[in-house]
């Protein structure tokens, strides 16, 4: 038998040397390593007819891959051959040198018969131990080896080399083996899915499923990928119907007439009615230019996983569209008059027709509850300040909130949806919570988390619109309950030339009467509690306030002493913050107070709160007693009693029985009732700390009604305030007295269960509401308990105080 035709290089001539010796090999040698190698894994040819049928070709076996499907003895042969090999390469080495010996081909051709040497079991054990040590000998290791074994320099490096060649075969061997075995579970698994998915039965009825192959992942994909197209459009449709041009083409997006895609006919709708009528034409007298302008340049939105865990399933795009229905319903309100709106009876807003709005306007946020009452107000003024900084106002909340004190409590911005990334406040959409007040435990806090949507319309006209997310929560998730709901609110603003802005302010909000007192029920329903003409009356007190206090003029005859910018800024920042405190101890916001009498009608409300680490107040126990009157003079009257120095000395216990000395007066604006005062008791005792002692006072007044709050302050400190230093290390408690008109129609009195008495002629009332505010120290260690001398101490302060009044006014 000739294997001429198989051994490589057996073909070239009888040529001797080293060469030629390690191209060929005995044939018996072959013959026999056929018989006792087997070159495959067992498990090749025990493998299961399914993997036979899968015909595996895995990447780096070769052809052994195929052995299933091209099994022949030549393929076999040649396995044999490598292995054959390999089962020498620790224990056999071939002669280098030629041989005597020739066998004569038939074909004339010779070949040698070479000898291999078969190293000892000593060479074999001894380069084994020398393999564990160190497979990659150098040649000086070789050369000790070998001459130590008797054997040449190449033998030993032909021998490492065979055998770091059939330890990587083997671990390569061992590997595919393990791969191949794995793969064939994985077709298992594979065919049984497919089998699977072609015929599901459904588990309740035994029956078919799904008819047809379907891909579960690529069904799935389908379904996300329509949700998404479907929101772009609609983002899109929202753009170009309210902002005057179109977002970027989406390839493949839908017509504006079909936008009411059959996901959304499936998952459900917001319901926005208001954004199908859209008019963006204004006639409300402002110059809004060419229509609108796009809102949404360079408008960043941010995913919702930065909100709450609360408001995790809002969706970024109905927020936006509430907000854009909010928006072009404000546009509207603003633009139509008659008979949409009409006049109140005090003249200063105007009155929301309820019927002709329910006809005009959708429900933006759904139907009203039953037992809310709805208010809606407008009013329009020219204000101190650009429409610029007023934006920025409205966005900011601490901006916010200081400009609006003793309207806003606490507020904070839970999560900014939208911003502009050119650095205006053009586009920019953020959800927020907040508290509105008025200055009364009778009149319960109302809590709104609402959206509040900016927007450039033209050069110098801005708006900014607030809107409850009731409609949002409903879809989503059980609406929180509240005793309020702000529907489209806001402002629009329009720079004048003279650096003024005029601004419409809308307030329309639906809210829970019963929860409100008999005594401030009328004030509410007039619109100067929450309504327009309070927001537009606070604003421009507050930016004239700004404007005098900033001035470097000093206005002649303003004090009796010598006080420079710096010092009348100061003190104006100090007289903000007690009445800013003043009205966070009346309504419980400020700070974190912990009820301790509740108040009912005229009754006194306590509250305590212990202040630790704050420069602003002593340390220790803050006790806060709050009580509201009625009393039967008119609001002007009222305030100017409260805050004239000569008259303070009838119920003021700093005053020590008489009156009081004037050292500053600033004037904050055109009326003399808005002013910041310093006073000092006239005290004839000599008594140091009495001397030391300086009361002041911060009073403010609008239409919607009036505020006088102060604080007993360091004469030291006064001084170092006056000179121009930092007010917010100076340390007070605050009081103060809020008045409010009673507003009631045909009254002569309240009698003692809150009811109105009416009068026989007719007439309409000149009464007020009184609120009296004190914050005490009871005690100077914060750790201390309170204790009931200190509550019957504070009673007896407010009822001596309210006393003082009604004796002064005869009204006892």
């Amino acid at each position: 038998m000739s294997f001429g035709g198989f051994i490589g290089g057996s073909s070239s001539g009888g040529n001797g040397g080293s060469g030629a010796s390690y191209d060929t090999m005995p044939t018996t040698t072959i013959a026999q390593s056929q018989l006792i190698t087997s070159p495959l894994p067992q498990s090749m040819f025990n493998s299961s007819p399914l993997s036979l049928a899968l015909k595996p070709k895995m990447e780096g076996v070769g052809d052994m891959g195929m052995i299933g499907e091209n099994f022949d003895g030549v393929a076999m042969g040649r396995s044999s051959r490598e292995d054959g090999y390999e089962s020498r390469s620790g224990s056999d080495n071939l002669d280098g040198g030629g041989s005597d010996d020739d066998m004569e081909t038939p074909l004339g051709r010779s070949l040698k018969k070479k000898k291999y040497h078969r190293h000892t079991p000593y060479q074999i054990q001894e380069l084994e131990a020398s393999f564990k040590e160190n497979p990659h000998p150098d040649e000086k290791a070789r050369l000790e080896l070998g001459k130590r074994l008797s054997l040449e320099s190449r033998q030993v490096k032909f021998w490492f080399q065979n055998r770091r060649t059939q330890m990587k075969t083997q671990l390569e061997r061992h590997e595919n083996a393990i791969l191949k075995q794995e793969n064939d579970k994985l077709r298992i698994e594979n065919i049984a899915m497919k089998e699977a998915m072609r015929s599901p039965m459904c588990s309740h009825c035994g029956g078919q499923a799904i008819l047809g192959e379907i891909h579960i992942e690529e069904h799935h994909l389908r379904i996300e990928n329509a949700r998404l197209k479907d929101e772009f459009n609609r983002i899109c449709v929202l753009a170009n119907k309210f902002l005057g041009r179109p977002l970027a083409s989406f390839p493949g997006s839908m017509p504006p007439g079909m936008v009411n895609s059959s996901l959304e006919l499936a998952v459900g709708r917001n319901g926005f009615g208001a954004m199908n009528s859209v008019d963006t034409s204004l006639l409300m007298g402002l110059d809004f230019g060419n229509g609108i302008s796009n809102a949404l340049t360079g408008i960043s939105p941010r995913p919702t996983p930065s909100m709450t865990d609360a408001d995790v399933s809002y969706d970024s795009s109905m927020l936006m569209e509430l907000a854009f229905a909010a928006m072009n319903e404000l546009l509207k309100l603003a633009e139509i008059g008659d008979p949409l709106w009409f006049r109140n009876i005090a003249g200063s807003a105007e009155e929301l027709n309820l019927e002709e709005y329910a006809r005009s306007f959708p429900p933006c946020i759904g139907m009203k509850p039953a037992n809310f009452t709805a208010e809606a107000t407008k009013a329009t003024g020219t204000v101190m300040i650009n429409s610029l900084a007023l934006v920025e106002t409205l966005m900011d909340t601490s901006r916010w909130v200081e400009m609006f004190s003793c309207i806003v409590g606490r507020t904070s911005t839970i999560y900014v949806i939208s911003s502009s990334s050119s650095g205006s406040r053009n586009g920019d959409l953020q959800l927020m919570q907040a508290e509105f007040q008025v200055l009364s435990a009778l009149v319960p806090l109302r809590q709104v988390k609402f959206l509040r949507f900016c927007k450039q319309h033209a050069e110098g006209v801005w708006a900014v619109v607030d809107v409850s997310i009731d409609a949002i929560q409903e879809g989503s998730q059980p609406r929180e309950a509240g005793n309020c709901r702000r529907l489209p609110s806001g402002c629009i603003v329009q720079d004048l030339p003279n650096g003024y802005s005029k601004v419409i302010w809308i307030e329309h909000m639906e809210y829970d009467e019963s929860t409100i007192h008999n005594y401030y029920r009328p004030f509410i329903r007039s619109g100067l509690g929450f309504g327009a003409q309070r927001w537009i009356a606070t604003l421009q007190r507050q930016c004239e306030c700004l404007a005098v206090i900033m001035s470097s003029a000093v206005p002649s005859g303003d004090n009796t002493v010598v006080i420079s910018p710096s010092g009348r800024r100061s003190i104006a920042m100090l007289a903000r913050r007690i009445t800013r405190n003043f009205c966070g101890g009346v309504c419980a916001t400020f700070y974190k107070w912990e009820p301790i009498q509740a108040g009912i009608a005229e009754e006194t409300k306590l509250m305590m709160r212990k202040s630790i680490g704050d420069p602003g107040e002593p340390p220790g126990v803050v006790l806060s007693a709050t009580r509201t009157i009625w009393l039967p003079v008119t609001h002007q009257c009222l305030f100017g009693f409260l805050r004239n120095e000569q008259t303070r000395s009838q119920w003021d216990v700093l005053s020590h029985g008489g009156p009081m000395h004037q050292i500053v007066h600033i004037a904050k604006g055109q009326d003399l009732g808005n002013s910041i005062s310093l006073f000092r008791a006239n005290v004839a005792t000599g008594d140091a700390n009495q001397n030391s002692m300086l009361i002041l006072q911060d009073s403010c007044t609008d239409i919607s009604g009036s505020i006088v709050a102060y604080a007993a302050v360091d004469t030291a400190e006064m001084n170092v305030v006056m000179s121009g230093g930092d007010s917010s290390c100076v340390a007070f408690l605050p009081s103060g007295f809020a008045i409010v008109p009673d507003c009631f129609e045909n009254s002569n009195g309240v009698t003692d269960n809150g009811m109105l008495e009416k009068e026989d002629n007719g007439g309409s009332s000149n009464g007020s509401l009184l609120t009296l505010g004190f914050q005490i120290l009871v005690n100077n260690l914060p750790a201390a308990k309170l204790t009931m001398e200190s509550v019957n101490t504070v009673n007896a302060l407010i009822s001596r105080t309210l006393q003082g009044i009604k004796t002064a006014f005869q009204c006892n």
